[in-house]
């Protein structure tokens, strides 16, 4: 279907059939696309949330002989929701940033209140 059907010389569409993983546009919206724009906006707003859940943490934790300021999840989660319900998945980005540390791959509320999350 790379030939355009509504026109009448050979012309073929402007769009390639595919992309291949090697190509460095695969999986990604075209350029200057709506798309393109809102996934923009929506990395600056996540950027944003973490910003201010380290401020948080900062604020609301203690430091330790470390030098790091630490806070249990249940205190921070008790502060934080108020601000956002997304508090979950906020740490989990912070932590793939390298901006916090916490034992164990999901947080959940209740069981794990006493999980301490340090501020790196």
């Amino acid at each position: 279907q790379r030939k355009n059907p509504f026109s009448s010389d050979d012309r073929l569409a402007s769009k390639p059939a595919h992309t291949h993983r090697g190509d460095p546009t695969y999986g990604r919206p075209p350029e200057g696309s709506q798309t393109e724009q809102r996934g923009k906006d929506a990395h600056s707003h996540v950027g944003k949330e973490v910003e201010e859940l380290c401020l948080i943490i900062r604020r609301t934790g203690e430091v330790g002989e470390d030098g790091h300021v630490s806070v249990t999840f249940g205190q921070l989660f008790e502060t934080y929701v108020t601000i956002s319900n997304k508090v979950v998945g906020i740490l989990l980005r912070a932590r793939k940033h390298g901006l916090v540390h916490f034992e164990g791959e999901m947080l959940w509320q209740g069981k794990d209140d006493d999980v301490v999350i340090t501020l790196l």
